[in-house]
């Protein structure tokens, strides 16, 4: 059964908790643009079709095709997705990933935590994200520096709480 409205309903509702907490990062303009992308026809229809409102449409589609056409175009569109920067070393002659500019590490951040409780609702705690970064974290493709950053928010968070912890960012992504 496909699910348009309630899709529709869960990605808006995402990217509005998105855009909030990029206001109160400091970065609010960028939030404006937040995953745009998922209402294009290649993500939109592929999340309505896959839609459970528990878990990412793209799991759905994956577990289906073996892969999700989906993510492939969403993660090649938003840079705020570690996947996205990945790049072909020429020294290392292999394809290697990049660090990740920090206004877009803050946009990863902001998704993870609105992602968070939009999937888990009245159970998600500010210890949830990092927990599920840490279940992932060894077979992530990431630049080391960009993990150990994202880890050192999620257990800011965990520890201190979304106050404290945005305080924290708002001062940081001002720094050159």
């Amino acid at each position: 059964m496909i699910h348009p409205i309630k899709h529709f309903r869960t990605i808006t509702k995402h990217r509005h908790k998105v855009i909030a907490n990029c206001f109160r990062a400091g970065i609010g303009f960028q939030g404006l643009f937040h995953d745009l992308s998922k209402y294009s026809p290649s993500e939109f229809w592929a999340g309505a079709k896959h839609y459970k409102g528990t878990r990412s449409p793209n799991e759905g589609e994956r577990e289906l095709l073996g892969y999700s056409p989906a993510w492939l175009h969403h993660k090649g569109r938003n840079k705020h997705h570690f996947e996205y920067w990945n790049d072909y070393n020429p020294i290392a002659r292999k394809v290697m990933p990049v660090e990740m500019p920090k206004k877009y590490l803050v946009e990863m951040f902001c998704d993870r935590v609105a992602a968070s409780k939009i999937y888990q609702g009245k159970n998600y705690t500010d210890d949830f994200p990092l927990q599920y970064f840490l279940r992932g974290k060894a077979s992530r493709f990431i630049h080391e520096k960009t993990s150990e950053k994202l880890e050192e928010l999620l257990t800011m968070l965990s520890e201190k709480g979304e106050k404290e912890t945005f305080k924290y960012i708002k001062k940081w992504v001002r720094e050159k």
